[in-house]
């Protein structure tokens, strides 16, 4: 695991949460609520500084979703003590009569949960909290307007590596920590087997790249593969546009520049 000081962390995030809660007039948070670990350890501390009743975990299956994600997200949620609400996506998403691919119906589902955690934000005047991590982000592994469409993002500076960590050190519950990531958007579907490497192989290049900004060279010559190092660094450039607000063309006045924190300039 790259370096953390894992109580530093639990606080900066937990402050963050009730800092951006209190500056939007909102009352609490509400997010998917899917049984893996990046949504338990956001509502975990979530929790711990909005207190219980302030706290919806929106538990949204498509016909096809595993079981085990819906056991999860239940025990995450007795835990903590935080309402739920269920609401079945398969009718909608079955009425967009249209063949599609595993990756085009995962983006639909997302973007189908996205809508509804939004609605049921505005219903109950709650920040949407979103649950992607730093390597999801930097490797473009998010649904367009679907799971990276949020008000805010407590974890998205934290590699993966460092959520489960952090995410045993405040008291998720050890059946969530020890199974393999999965999005759910398919039987048998794993993050690491869709991305073709593993979390902390993709953490520790991801780490030299982006934080230590070493050069591709210097990493390989550190102990890694190539063509791994290649690969990896490629996912980052080609999804670069999801990391930006969509560029507005302007008609007057000098463009807005965006800067983006997680990654620097090519």
């Amino acid at each position: 695991m790259i370096d953390i000081n894992l109580e530093l962390a639990k606080k900066t995030i937990e402050n963050f949460i009730a800092d951006d809660i209190r500056k939007s007039g909102l009352k609490g948070g509400v997010l998917g609520l899917s049984g893996g670990l990046d949504s338990s350890i956001v509502a975990t501390l979530a929790v711990a500084v909005l207190g219980k009743e302030n706290v919806l975990g929106l538990i949204l299956p498509y016909r096809k979703s595993s079981p085990e994600s819906k056991r999860h997200a239940l025990l995450l949620a007795d835990q903590l003590g935080i309402k739920t609400q269920e609401f079945d996506i398969s009718n909608m998403a079955d009425g967009y009569d249209e063949e599609m691919d595993k990756i085009r119906l995962g983006n639909l589902l997302a973007r189908i949960r996205m809508s509804i955690i939004f609605d049921q934000s505005q219903k109950n005047s709650y920040m949407v909290l979103g649950t992607s991590n730093k390597t999801e982000f930097l490797i473009g592994y998010t649904t367009w307007y679907g799971d990276s469409a949020a008000g805010m993002y407590p974890i998205g500076d934290l590699y993966k590596t460092q959520v489960k960590a952090l995410s045993r050190y405040v008291g998720v519950p050890e059946k969530i920590i020890a199974k393999s990531p999965s999005a759910d958007l398919w039987q048998g579907q794993t993050d690491e087997g869709e991305i073709g490497f593993t979390y902390e192989r993709l953490d520790d290049i991801l780490f030299r790249f982006v934080d230590k900004k070493m050069k591709p060279e210097d990493i390989v010559l550190s102990g890694f593969d190539g063509d791994e190092v290649s690969t990896i660094i490629s996912m980052v450039k080609k999804t670069q546009f999801k990391r930006i607000m969509p560029p507005i063309c302007k008609l007057s006045g000098r463009t807005i520049g965006v800067d983006f924190d997680y990654i620097r300039e090519w």
